[in-house]
């Protein structure tokens, strides 16, 4: 089944960014982000959900960030959006054809 979709929707301007993990020397590691490429994507949000972490209220939204196929975008990789962060948590080609990817994404709220 192929799945329609307006490219005119793509309308937010995102920085995909991959991580990198340095050593520090103790057994951990420093982990530094760095955008890899620019893109156009469409943003919908999906759900939210609040809960207690030590007495303060935070919540967690998840979004379908929707964007023309790639191959290097992976689960772990974060969307930007200036302040804005979205962790990829899922990549899916909706229609099988290579036209679109959307990804499953959380944003933390603040």
């Amino acid at each position: 089944m192929v799945v329609f979709f307006d490219p005119g929707q793509l309308t937010a301007r995102l920085s995909l960014e991959t991580a990198t993990a340095t050593p520090d020397g103790q057994g951990g590691a420093t982990t530094t982000w760095t955008e890899a490429a620019s893109l156009w994507a469409r943003i919908e949000p999906v759900s939210f959900q609040l809960r207690q972490d030590a007495g303060a209220e935070t919540g967690t939204i998840t979004h379908r960030v929707w964007m023309r196929f790639r191959q290097d975008i992976q689960a772990g990789q974060r969307l930007r959006k200036g302040e804005r962060v979205f962790v990829v948590k899922l990549v899916r080609d909706p229609d099988e054809t290579e036209r679109y990817l959307v990804c499953q994404c959380e944003e933390k709220a603040r």
